[in-house]
């Protein structure tokens, strides 16, 4: 067996304390199927020094959830990594751009479809007036550049109190209707090939689409075509070799697809909704490490 690390929470961490166990053992079993024992380990016990991660032929940071209420930490590990020479995948340098969510801004300027977005250092009434105003949007999202699981997203009309804004860097973007009657599409790649496709919707009455507010999770049998494109043209901007990629996107109301993430650190890959592409993508992890001497 080659033994590889996840990165997990850090232990003080109780946002997902029910969820992310689940998630470690269907990655644990479908490693298993080939050969490759997943041992987990907290992100936080290797900001300082990166020596524990450094013998192990690869290090998954699939798991190191909550890294959003840490940044300055999470920046840190990222640097210490990249120093150290850990074998991460996908790579530290990719973890740490990838945490915030400007890239989006980067991404726009390449040419690939993202929602209209204001990118303001601290949300106001002027802010959210200026966006309702240039977008016609009867509801606004709102959220910290630097999230995760919808933590601090809000779904705002104009007039609405400020009470519970995200501090610091934030993004405002129109609502979009079509999480309500297309969903979310998730397009998942292991070692730069689609694996599965995942559709994602809110129950009624709500806006977010994770598993903890009760979204649900449909696989699909082909990518929509525009979702695809779209996500080629996602690949087609990112000068680095990636393990895994999920992809999410939403068609707008006319219908052009658009990008809501490039989830590159700690993606689900909704192996619930799929479990046969948990072998898929030990098939990719496998090869990665024989391709690196890590067998």
């Amino acid at each position: 067996m080659t033994e590889i690390a996840v990165l997990t929470p850090d232990p003080n961490e109780t946002a997902f304390a029910d969820l992310w166990p689940v998630v470690l053992e269907r990655l644990r079993t479908a490693l298993a199927g080939d050969g490759i024992t997943a041992t987990p380990t907290p992100w936080t016990a290797h900001v300082d020094e990166a020596d524990a991660l450094a013998g192990y032929p690869l290090v998954l940071p699939l798991l190191a959830w909550g890294y959003h209420t840490q940044p300055a930490r999470w920046m840190q590990a990222c640097t210490a990594w990249r120093e150290a020479g850990v074998a991460l995948a996908n790579p530290a340098d990719v973890l740490a751009w990838n945490s915030d969510k400007r890239y989006l801004q980067r991404f726009a300027e390449c040419g690939i479809a993202i929602p209209p977005t204001t990118w303001t250092e601290r949300v106001s009434a002027a802010d959210l007036d200026a966006a309702f105003d240039a977008t016609g949007a009867a509801q606004l999202i709102v959220k910290p550049t630097v999230s995760g699981g919808a933590w601090k997203t809000l779904r705002v009309r104009r007039g609405d109190a400020l009470d519970d804004a995200p501090e610091g860097a934030a993004m405002i973007q129109p609502y979009l209707d079509t999480i309500e009657t297309a969903g979310e599409t998730s397009l998942l790649f292991f070692g730069g090939r689609l694996s599965h496709v995942v559709n994602k919707r809110p129950v009624a009455g709500e806006f977010r689409i994770q598993v903890q507010y009760g979204g649900v999770y449909t696989a699909l049998d082909a990518a929509p075509a525009g979702a695809l494109a779209l996500a080629e043209q996602v690949f087609a901007a990112i000068d680095s070799p990636l393990l895994y990629a999920r992809i999410d996107t939403v068609p707008d109301a006319d219908g052009r697809w658009v990008l809501m993430e490039a989830e590159l650190i700690e993606p689900d890959f909704y192996l619930g909704a799929h479990p046969q592409a948990g072998a898929t993508f030990a098939r990719a992890v496998r090869t990665w490490l024989e391709e690196r001497g890590g067998r």
